[in-house]
């Protein structure tokens, strides 16, 4: 990689933000350089996400654009698609869009890097989204890029097991693999050394960690090394979620007071579909003991509509949590069948223009509503 021109694009959550970190790091490591423009680069590489069908066609669209500007001009790219993207589509990719040269899962981002010379050099088209890779082998490598001189995400887990009917991350991302508490503890050790004071630590589902020490456990821990200023974590579920938690959140100042606690929908049948796993009751009492716990906390929360079958009855249960909870950041989508997840399997019943009409009326709700 000496002297290659690297152009990284990072969409989705703040996994993919961390591994393209890393990933930049590593390819620093080995003597390549990271630009900020995919016009000057050698390799241009999407870091994708599949959570949404519109994510995806987005990159395809992006990517296609700058590979036919490339072609234009006679400029010699090699192009990637990384991420979860990659994992869905894997070698599909590369009839959806010929000018790929490499397609590379999560999972599989070292083996990528350990051929990445090799690839430009022959540029066969390579696949890598079968590796059995442990979740620790690509972080414990030491590498570390990121413009934020103050703040890191930690990853302490991977994959899902939970199975949300909705959802396709458990078949890209695989199963869950939690690293050993000491790697996460030594890594974020070696980032306060260079200077680094606020963490966030990253999963799927980050309070049903386990490893030698639970995921309170491993909060507590991390929150008593000298040098964590500002410590924080996403996402979690409310399945695994408890005042336990609520309390550490409180008791620690260098913990922030910030919880992101997906409900998805008000409609107990609803989330019986979804495959969540808990009653809206049952989060609701979550939801007050949190604010009453810990005093002034900001509360934000993930929100589908148009999930199949969903009815007006279904969707105003919905609204009356929003009005009740009074979330101070409400993320809300509207539903799209994903391949693989058990949802798709459903007819998409619910008319696009209804999916439009509750998606602005919680949208309009949320941004009336926030800070009061």
């Amino acid at each position: 990689m000496k002297n290659k021109k690297v152009y990284i694009r990072t969409f989705g959550c703040q996994m993919n933000k961390r591994d393209s970190e890393v990933l930049s790091g590593a390819l620093k490591r080995r003597g390549a350089e990271l630009v900020d423009d995919w016009e000057s680069a050698d390799v241009i590489l999407f870091n994708t996400c599949a959570v949404r069908k519109h994510a995806e066609d987005r990159v395809f669209s992006i990517l296609g654009l700058i590979a036919k500007k490339a072609r234009t001009r006679g400029q010699d790219k090699v192009f990637g698609l990384l991420g979860c993207m990659a994992q869905e589509w894997r070698d599909k990719a590369f009839k959806k869009a010929p000018y790929l040269d490499i397609v590379c899962g999560p999972n599989d981002l070292y083996a990528l890097i350990e051929n990445l010379d090799d690839i430009i050099a022959s540029r066969k088209k390579a696949l890598f989204v079968d590796s059995n890779q442990r979740v620790d082998e690509f972080y414990s490598d030491g590498a570390y890029f990121s413009e934020d001189k103050e703040h890191a995400f930690v990853i302490i887990m991977e994959g899902c097991n939970n199975f949300c009917s909705y959802c396709i991350v458990p078949y890209l991302r695989g199963r869950e693999r939690s690293r050993p508490s000491e790697d996460i503890i030594s890594e974020i050790k070696l980032l306060i050394d260079k200077g680094i004071s606020k963490f966030t630590l990253l999963g799927q589902n980050v309070n049903s960690y386990s490893s030698d020490l639970s995921f309170l456990e491993l909060l507590k821990a991390v929150s008593d090394i000298k040098g964590v200023k500002d410590l924080s974590f996403v996402t979690a579920h409310p399945k695994d979620a408890s005042v336990e938690l609520f309390k550490i959140m409180a008791e620690r100042e260098n913990i922030k007071k910030y919880l992101h606690l997906p409900f998805q929908s008000g409609s107990n049948r609803i989330l019986k579909l979804m495959n969540r796993n808990y009653t809206i009751e049952h989060y609701k009492e979550l939801a007050m003991a949190y604010r009453e716990i810990v005093r002034g906390g900001y509360l934000s929360t993930d929100i589908i509509v148009g999930f199949p079958t969903e009815t007006d009855e279904d969707f105003q249960a919905t609204f009356e949590v929003m009005k009740e909870i009074k979330f101070e950041t409400a993320y809300i989508f509207k539903y799209s069948p994903r391949p693989f997840s058990k949802a798709s399997e459903r007819k998409d019943d619910v008319p696009k223009e209804v999916k439009e009409m509750r998606h602005k009326i919680l949208l309009d709700f949320q941004k009336s509503s926030a800070g009061q």
